[in-house]
């Protein structure tokens, strides 16, 4: 008896149709072959099913540093792909960052995602969300505005010539001066930013908006990248950990990073370089912001800045160790 079961179960499993399996994408996996795999995902994210994308056997996936299945978190809720879209593109890595929107059950969210091709097949995804009603209002109206905007800025498409490029390096280490400047910050650096330079935070500017942001009294908001810089009231944010550099558009000269926001909520109050002694509400307890934040580069200077970030446990670790 137990011979003619295993035959039967045998049987049985050679009759069973074979699951369908997404064909491989092209290897190399060009610039407007990652605009398609961005679309595609968007695309399996709204259906809620990810059995529409080539992905690798051992396929990592994690949701604001959370690691679970493609089964799970918004894989469950996403509804409707949204209207704005910017895809930074690095074929040398085989990866590549994506700002986007999303309906969630008629909800709101801004998202930055990292995908990560290997042999033509997806062996990593990491998706940063903020969802609206999880900060301030200003933060909020944020997805409103990027869904009015449908696409970036021109100058972050535009393709830069060779002969003006920098290489990887550069602009990674550009790049991480942002961050450094952050950690640092006491106002008194030399800061790499274009005078035009622009922060766009969840689909809201967080620059050049006078009266939007107020920190102790000083309107940061109405200031450019450099001048808010120079004040030195980012010295709120006591460590940027978890950075990470992964996706580098040489052509249009922009990297695309994560991080991790620490403030240790010791800090009561800041002095500003002109003595001005700043008190500092709404840090008052550990809190930490998971990143992921692009800069577009300009000769050795940054011009401008998007980010998606969300609320984590303090000193969280995303878990993709210098990936």
């Amino acid at each position: 008896m137990l011979v003619k079961s295993i035959v039967a179960t045998l049987l049985l499993a050679t009759a069973a149709p074979a699951v369908a399996q997404m064909k491989p994408v092209q290897v190399p996996c060009e610039r407007s072959c990652m605009e398609d795999i961005a679309g595609s995902f968007l695309e399996a994210l709204a259906a809620r099913d990810s059995s529409r994308l080539p992905l690798a056997a051992d396929a990592r996936y994690t949701e604001n540093g959370q690691e679970m299945g493609f089964d799970n978190g918004l894989w469950r809720t996403g509804s409707a792909i949204g209207a704005y879209r910017h895809v930074f593109a690095d074929p040398a890595s085989g990866q590549l960052g994506l700002f986007a929107t999303m309906d969630e059950n008629g909800h709101g969210v801004t998202m930055g995602v990292r995908i990560r091709l290997e042999l033509g097949q997806i062996s990593e995804v990491e998706l940063v969300t903020y969802r609206v009603g999880a900060g301030p209002a200003w933060n909020d109206a944020g997805y409103a505005q990027l869904e009015g905007m449908r696409t970036p800025k021109t100058l972050w498409t535009a393709t830069v010539p060779a002969a003006q490029r920098k290489s990887r390096q550069e602009l990674v280490q550009i790049a991480n001066q942002y961050f450094e400047a952050i950690e640092n910050n006491d106002g008194k650096g030399d800061y790499p930013f274009t005078q035009d330079c622009d922060r766009l935070e969840n689909g809201t500017y967080t620059t050049n908006r006078p009266g939007m942001i107020q920190m102790g009294g000083v309107d940061i908001g109405a200031m450019g990248c450099k001048e808010q810089f120079s004040t030195g009231l980012y010295g709120v944010v006591t460590e940027v950990h978890s950075r990470r550099f992964p996706v580098i558009d040489e052509e249009r000269q922009a990297v695309f990073a994560f991080g991790v926001f620490d403030h240790c909520g010791c800090k009561r109050s800041l002095t500003m370089p002109d003595g001005r002694v700043v008190e500092i509400a709404g840090f008052n307890r550990p809190s930490s912001i998971l990143l992921a934040e692009a800069f577009k580069i300009q000769g050795n200077l940054i011009q401008q800045v998007e980010a998606v970030g969300t609320s984590v446990p303090y000193h969280s670790d995303p878990g993709w160790g210098s990936r």
